[in-house]
């Protein structure tokens, strides 16, 4: 099977189950900030290495790949399957809270940083973001699983409290923010 199939060259893509679209598409722009999304997490578990952290976004890329599956189809289509159970964001919300156990209490702004793993986490946090609101424009033209934009709500916030966690793994210090005089 050959990578290339000349098919997309007009600026065209398919979509799953038939149909096309163009490649610049609500629904292309909102599968593509989540492939993106998928790859800075991918950098994410390079850094975080096997278990704790690096074993959930494991979990979350395959959980976003099922998200771009959704995306790529039409609800009323045939080959259409929802991403999300309630589950997948009880996951997270379960994670987000043993997390912040052992953290220190958030009193400030945080800047992005500290450790290399924890601004990987948060830029992967502002691509979430950038994905939801992509998402929320598909949602508000064609419709979108109401549990899919919770998902990618509650997965933002899970990357700032992993960043965090990541952080106090590395015995780094948050960055605290402070405004600077001009």
């Amino acid at each position: 099977m050959k990578v290339y199939t000349k098919t997309g060259d007009t600026g065209e893509t398919g979509l799953i189950g038939g149909g096309r679209v163009t490649k610049d598409d609500l629904r292309i722009e909102a599968i593509g900030t989540v492939d993106e999304l998928n790859a800075g997490i991918g950098i994410c578990r390079v850094h975080a290495g096997p278990g704790g952290l690096g074993e959930r976004l494991e979990a979350i890329q395959r959980q976003l790949f099922d998200a771009g599956a959704e995306l790529g189809g039409l609800r009323d289509g045939r080959y259409y399957r929802q991403a999300f159970q309630p589950h997948h964001v009880e996951a997270l919300e379960r994670s987000i809270d043993e997390q912040t156990e052992a953290l220190e209490p958030l009193r400030h702004f945080i800047l992005p940083g500290g450790s290399e793993l924890a601004a990987h986490l948060h830029y992967a946090r502002t691509v979430c973001r950038r994905a939801e609101r992509a998402i929320l424009r598909l949602h508000r033209r064609d419709g979108v699983e109401a549990l899919t934009l919770v998902y990618f709500n509650r997965l933002s916030d899970w990357l700032f409290v992993a960043a965090r966690t990541a952080n106090r793994l590395a015995e780094r210090k948050d960055v605290i923010w402070t405004s600077e005089e001009v």
